[in-house]
């Protein structure tokens, strides 16, 4: 369908930007662009993006679609004398992902994350995983006088992860998590609602869900519905419960995570929404991860959430990858229960 190649297009160009928390702006920039004229669109102090749809009517509850739009990456902490850059991970990063790979800056220069040389390690040192401070990045400076010149402490750099589809349905690419939730409600904002509706695109959910603490208090939602992403561990040597949820089984239905036990009421409208319209869906088989229904579900006196999250495999990696099939899931969803939670 035209809609879903759009809707991919989205994600793939929303992949491609760069925004660590915080450092959400070109991300930001992109996505004001594409909203629709219809809309009322603020900028509040922190750098979340509020959209007011007008719909036909006006909702029983005030409804609120959530999406974060900053990026796990790196932030520059020290210049060294040889040049190479210490630096602390903005967001939670597994060293595993980390050692070897490609990062670019906003300005362009790229560099190569880099750590003592294997024959230069002591026995013990070979069978440990190395710690993010003992990595540093190499931008190919002779000594810090050089690296100076076209980085400083504090600068944020990336992942360089390329976006692609592949296999039976499959796509990857660096901040999946989560533009592709971005993606839904810019695709739901052009969509012509029977209801008002706010979408907001939140800042710095990687570092503890600060953004979507002030949008609650802002937009003093009744609903919330968070589009998200969440760990899918259906890999090799790792089964049952463990696999927490699974790509290609459809949209996940939160009941619970590490921040949130989601309201009752609406994980099973959420469920049974989607079984009414014949979309896969399913729930974890862990409490694990957190989103920023966090900071929402407790804010101005609590507000009632809900969580439709995208399975993903190798979150906070340059390779992020899920099937297309759950991302439609997710958006055919979130789509639906837009009505029945708007008179609840």
């Amino acid at each position: 369908m035209s809609e879903n190649k759009e809707l991919f297009a989205l994600i793939e160009q929303l992949s491609k930007l760069c925004g660590t928390s915080g450092d959400e702006y070109d991300v930001r920039e992109f996505i004001k662009s594409r909203i629709p004229a219809e809309c009322t669109v603020t900028t509040d102090s922190i750098g979340n993006l509020i959209v007011f749809r007008k719909g036909k009517k006006t909702p029983k509850n005030k409804i609120m679609y959530c999406a974060h739009m900053d990026e796990v990456g790196f932030i520059v902490t020290d210049i060294s004398d040889d040049g190479r850059l210490r630096f602390a991970a903005v967001g939670g990063i597994s060293p595993a992902v980390v050692f070897g790979r490609r990062v670019i800056f906003a300005n362009g220069v790229t560099g190569v994350i880099a750590a003592k040389a294997l024959h230069h390690m002591s026995s013990d040192e070979e069978d440990k995983q190395p710690k993010i401070s003992d990595l540093a990045i190499d931008i190919g400076a002779e000594n810090a006088e050089e690296a100076k010149k076209y980085i400083s402490q504090g600068d944020c750099c990336y992942f360089s992860g390329e976006y692609e589809a592949f296999g039976n349905g499959f796509i990857k690419g660096k901040a999946l998590d989560d533009r592709v939730g971005c993606a839904i409600m810019l695709t739901m904002l052009g969509d012509e609602p029977e209801y008002d509706t706010y979408f907001v695109f939140t800042v710095q959910e990687e570092i503890g869900t600060r953004g979507a603490a002030c949008a609650a208090f802002s937009v003093r939602p009744d609903i919330a519905v968070v589009l998200e992403t969440t760990t899918a561990c259906d890999i090799a040597d790792t089964d049952g419960e463990k696999t927490v949820c699974k790509l290609g089984d459809g949209v996940v239905v939160s009941f619970m995570d590490r921040s949130t036990i989601y309201d009752r009421e609406l994980y099973k409208l959420g469920r049974e929404t989607a079984d009414s319209i014949g979309v896969k869906n399913q729930t974890k088989t862990l409490v694990a991860g957190g989103n920023d229904s966090g900071a929402i579900h407790k804010a101005i006196g609590g507000v009632r959430t809900m969580a439709l999250s995208v399975p993903t495999r190798y979150l906070h990696s340059p390779a992020c990858v899920m099937k297309a099939e759950d991302v439609e899931a997710t958006l055919a969803v979130a789509r639906a229960v837009l009505p029945k939670i708007a008179e609840l």
